[in-house]
């Protein structure tokens, strides 16, 4: 089935309106609330995504002054988000929230637009503009998770966990590589349970090292917003054990995860 920039903008605002729906009730002094994530804020969750945001927007819109800007960075020593998370702390929750919407807003009236084989630059390798946006459902989940965590909120899982679970079985080869550790050359099945009762799978049937269990679970595992030993998985393997010890979703440096049994 080809690729739908509609569909995949329309499960990004979905998803966008139940983090807007956990933000928007908030006081003030909750923004400044500590998240799971070490030293970052709900308030710093909401500016990393509004920033990318106007980022993905200019890579679209402007690619070569994204990557002269890019080139700069990479020069300085490269992306650090609790510097950036720490240059927006003087904004107040409603002016963040009005940021995140009006950035949103834009990403989503311009990457409709796109072909999806469209390639833009990043911070890496070019992606595809459907990759784009796939990455952008992925950011806004998991950061979400962080909120719904710090506020105690359950959120109710959907079929656009299978964005999510897609890019985290992509950057399995990223997952070892951002470790300085070399990738199994065993293939890993991947077999996930989606909320409706739907499987999902990637990689050869046929492949002795397996990941199954429910596709939130799996989801968890690779944003790092759970440890591995918190969920309902079932890992099957060396090649696979070794990848879900490390598994990472997102770009940059290896991440700190969650400690074992704070959510279990």
């Amino acid at each position: 089935m080809p690729i739908s920039m509609e569909a995949l903008a329309d499960d990004l605002a979905a998803e966008s309106a139940v983090l807007r729906e956990l933000l928007a009730p908030l006081p003030d002094p909750d923004w400044r609330r500590d998240t799971p994530a070490a030293g970052w804020t709900i308030a710093d969750q909401v500016s990393h995504l509004a920033h990318f945001d106007d980022v993905a927007v200019r890579s679209a819109v402007d690619p070569d002054g994204f990557t002269a800007e890019r080139d700069r960075i990479v020069a300085g020593g490269g992306i650090d988000p609790d510097a950036i998370a720490a240059s927006y702390r003087e904004l107040s929750g409603a002016a963040l929230l009005a940021w995140f919407d009006d950035a949103r807003g834009r990403l989503l009236v311009v990457f409709r637009g796109f072909d999806p084989g469209l390639r833009v630059p990043w911070f890496g390798p070019p992606m595809s503009a459907a990759s784009s946006l796939t990455a952008r459902i992925m950011e806004t989940w998991a950061h979400g998770q962080d909120v719904a965590d710090t506020l105690g909120v359950v959120r109710e899982p959907t079929g656009r966990l299978r964005h999510v679970a897609h890019i985290g079985v992509g950057a399995r080869v990223f997952s070892f590589a951002v470790h300085g550790r070399p990738v199994p050359e065993e293939p890993v099945r991947v077999e996930l349970t989606g909320p409706a009762g739907e499987v999902w799978t990637w990689g050869p049937d046929e492949a002795a090292d397996r990941v199954t269990g429910p596709a939130l679970d799996f989801c968890l595992v690779v944003t790092q917003r759970r440890h591995r030993d918190d969920v309902d998985l079932t890992v099957t393997g060396p090649a696979a054990t070794a990848w879900m010890e490390i598994a990472q979703a997102f770009a940059g440096a290896p991440g700190t995860g969650r400690e074992r049994g704070a959510y279990r």
